[in-house]
């Protein structure tokens, strides 16, 4: 077995493109020039009106009925439409709505959208885009997977692909072909609300997900009935806010922002991905809006990124009334669309519109700026197939939400739940055992699924299909409802009725303590503390009085802090945010129809005030300040064991312009199958800037059979040890390297 490491494979890409960013995709370059001719009458028929309005975004709430838009049921008044696509030739429409809808009537919508679109004069159809997270979110009935923190945990770039297939298919079956996701946004701040939108803390198992995931939406041709383009976001920092708040100031150097931030991001550029959202905070005191160097001077000149690059919502806007660094709401306009912002997600008026159509009469916004964005604009319309087919295809219908969807979801549900702890093998239980279920998450379907999911918060339980099972539901079918007692104990955090739940537990011979977090995202997720919830750690420090085993699950989006009560408990499981089938899943996992083989994707902390990331500096690694998590990153327990043995080196000294090969043998030493993430770490030891102690180079996930011993190979190139150096560019130094692979190491010399 062979797997290069992303930035070889990263390295291959740019030596064969040696181009522009979308010609590193599928898209061939005839294909391109096609494309661009097209667009070089089109531009010459425009209007300036017709241009700024490509370039504006605006919500479906002001195109439907109601006076906000989102009188229930929904419905499209076709007045509003026809000012926002004939009057004010608006070039997007999103979705935020109050929930999601039945595929049929998001059929609809995208119909009666694209009908009004050919009235207009050049009849240029309208990009319809939405925040497909984790599956199609807003479409009623749609498979939805775990959330991206959940695919990170799988470290599984085959099923990450897998994810990216379905969620585009079904996008599409609902008539949209335009997907804010991925979040490329490190999760290396625990405090973060939307930690759990990215994949992790690490930059190259991001990317491997992130890739495969893309892979999966974008296909070969976007343009294709079951494929989409996709958005990545928030470029770049937005996920490193100093004091872990959402939407707050990053302080981030060049050095940091290019070793850290930046790879996933290009990297998805040069795969061909056609569409960025902006940071929507702050960087360094520049907000992500009005920052020319990393718009313009990193992402379209540096990298040749040809796609469009979209605002967030009304953050031209903020640059005003939030940042203060526009004197007026037109100075804002002028300067995101300087720049390097393309399109503005206004979005609930034409305000963008109506400034920018004055800026640019003032010669204050050059013709040559807003031709260079519609062009990126029609660009994108033209790859992702409106042009030619701007309705949906009702054929799709057939292939939404399958039984084989929502197995292929269970089982990606499966693969991320990572178990921590597992005392005495107390796990899996056994499917006669008298059991306890009790805590917040036990009986909510919304804390399985988190933000986005039917509505933007995915708080409204109500609005849950009923056919899913939560964990309680899921633990009652597979072992039956008889050997099943349930007592809330407490809501998120304040106690109900702890004794009850106690007493309980002194007659059941297993207690399942379901823990977590309510549903949120984005702003309304901040936190003052990492610490979990008091009221949900003091259930179990009672619990644990009866004396019975307890199984601590935890249904979160970012790592909680549960130090208290780590001793207390004889088995651990992070089911992260596991989906619509995480109910189904957990219980897989508990009774043993399912082997767990997550491995975190985060460093899992102890304390508050120790946030430490698994590839520190070796001044962190000493006295104090040495890396002590709760769980370190990358790991994760099985119901069977594995061993390594013979670590070696194809040689040892790696070349300037050569490779080195290490292989090493896995042995599943247990008695049931399972699945291994070998993962291959390395160093150098010193260096100009401080090295990290350790860094992941590659991982590959391998199944293996009691008793057999698989062979693993990665084969590596000096690119995987270079670095941001001392003037902000990437550089290889010569210098004595390790390699760590389990508890194996060995040394050999970078050239």
């Amino acid at each position: 077995m062979k797997t290069l490491s992303i930035r070889t494979i990263l390295a291959a890409v740019l030596v064969v493109v040696a181009g522009t960013a979308l010609s590193a995709s599928p898209v061939s370059k005839e294909r391109m020039k096609q494309i661009d001719k097209k667009i070089d009458v089109l531009l010459r028929k425009m209007t300036i009106e017709e241009k700024v309005g490509q370039m504006t975004q605006v919500t479906i709430d002001l195109v439907s009925v109601g006076p906000d838009g989102r009188h229930e049921p929904h419905a499209i008044d076709p007045a509003k439409l026809e000012e926002a696509v004939l009057k004010y030739h608006v070039g997007s429409i999103l979705n935020v709505g109050p929930a999601g809808y039945p595929v049929e009537h998001w059929r609809e919508v995208v119909t009666q959208i694209q009908d009004c679109a050919k009235k207009s004069r050049l009849g240029i159809p309208v990009l319809y885009g939405i925040d497909a997270i984790h599956g199609a979110t807003y479409t009623g009935g749609s498979t939805l997977f775990p959330q991206p923190i959940g695919i990170a945990a799988t470290w599984n770039t085959e099923l990450a692909k897998g994810v990216g297939d379905v969620t585009a298919l079904e996008i599409r079956a609902s008539g949209i072909p335009w997907n804010f996701s991925p979040n490329l946004d490190l999760g290396r701040q625990p405090l973060w609300p939307r930690m759990w939108e990215s994949y992790g803390e690490d930059v190259n198992l991001a990317i491997a997900i992130s890739e495969a995931y893309i892979d999966g939406m974008m296909g070969e041709d976007m343009s294709a009935p079951a494929k989409v383009a996709p958005c990545v976001k928030h470029y770049a920092g937005y996920g490193y806010p100093f004091n872990g708040k959402d939407r707050t100031p990053a302080w981030i150097d060049e050095r940091m922002m290019r070793q850290y931030f930046l790879p996933p991001f290009e990297a998805a550029v040069r795969a061909g991905v056609p569409t960025v959202m902006a940071n929507s905070s702050e960087v360094n005191g520049i907000p992500g809006h009005a920052n020319y160097h990393l718009l313009t001077e990193v992402l379209k000149n540096e990298w040749g990124f040809q796609g469009f690059v979209d605002s967030d919502w009304r953050d031209i806007e903020n640059l005003h009334t939030r940042d203060h660094v526009a004197a007026t709401p037109k100075e804002a306009v002028r300067m995101a669309v300087m720049a390097g912002v393309d399109m503005s997600m206004v979005p609930l008026d034409y305000s963008f519109y109506d400034l920018l159509l004055q800026l640019v009469k003032e010669n204050a916004v050059p013709v040559s700026r807003i031709d260079d964005a519609v062009r990126r604009i029609l660009r994108v319309k033209y790859l992702v197939g409106i042009f030619d087919a701007p309705y949906p295809d009702a054929s799709l219908a057939s292939k939404f939400a399958t039984p084989e969807n929502t197995e292929f979801n269970r089982t990606v549900a499966r693969e991320s739940i990572t178990l921590l702890k597992n005392n005495a093998s107390l796990l899996p239980l056994k499917k006669n055992a008298r059991v306890l279920v009790t805590g917040p998450t036990a009986n909510l379907l919304s804390s399985l699924n988190g933000g986005w999911t039917i509505t933007w918060q995915g708080n409204e339980e109500d609005r849950y299909p009923k056919n899913k099972p939560t964990i309680l539901k899921a633990i009652q079918e597979a072992i039956g409802d008889g050997l099943v007692v349930y007592r809330p104990g407490t809501t998120f955090d304040a106690a109900l009725d702890v004794k009850s739940a106690v007493a309980a537990a002194e007659t059941a011979d297993v207690v399942i303590a379901c823990l977590g977090e309510k549903a949120y995202c984005e702003t309304p997720g901040n936190i003052n503390d990492l610490t979990l919830d008091d009221a949900q750690l003091t259930l179990v420090e009672e619990l644990a009085k009866a004396h019975k085993p307890i199984v601590l699950v935890l249904a979160e989006g970012r790592p909680r802090l549960i130090h208290r009560v780590v001793g207390k408990a004889d088995a651990i499981l992070l089911a992260y945010l596991p989906g619509m089938e995480g109910g189904h899943a957990i219980a897989d996992i508990l009774f043993g129809d399912a082997v767990p083989s997550g491995k975190l994707p985060f460093s899992y902390p102890k304390y508050p005030n120790a946030i430490t990331m698994y590839d520190h500096k070796p001044i962190e690694a000493a006295d104090v300040n040495a890396y002590d998590p709760e769980f370190p990153f990358g790991d994760g327990l099985s119901y069977t064991t594995f061993a390594y043995s013979d670590l070696s080196l194809s040689s040892k000294t790696l070349p300037r312009d050569g490779s080195i090969t290490a292989t090493v043998h896995v042995k599943n030493t247990g008695s049931r199958p399972g699945k291994e993430v070998v993962q291959l770490y390395g160093r150098q030891l010193y260096r100009t800037i401080s090295p990290p102690t350790r860094e992941l180079k590659a991982f590959q996930k391998v199944a293996i059979q009691p008793g057999e011993t698989v062979t693993v190979s990665f084969t590596l190139t000096p690119k995987d040890f270079d670095f941001v150096g001392l003037k902000d560019t990437r550089v290889i130094e010569p210098g004595a390297c390790e390699l760590f692979v389990g508890p194996l190491s060995e040394g050999f010399e970078l050239k």
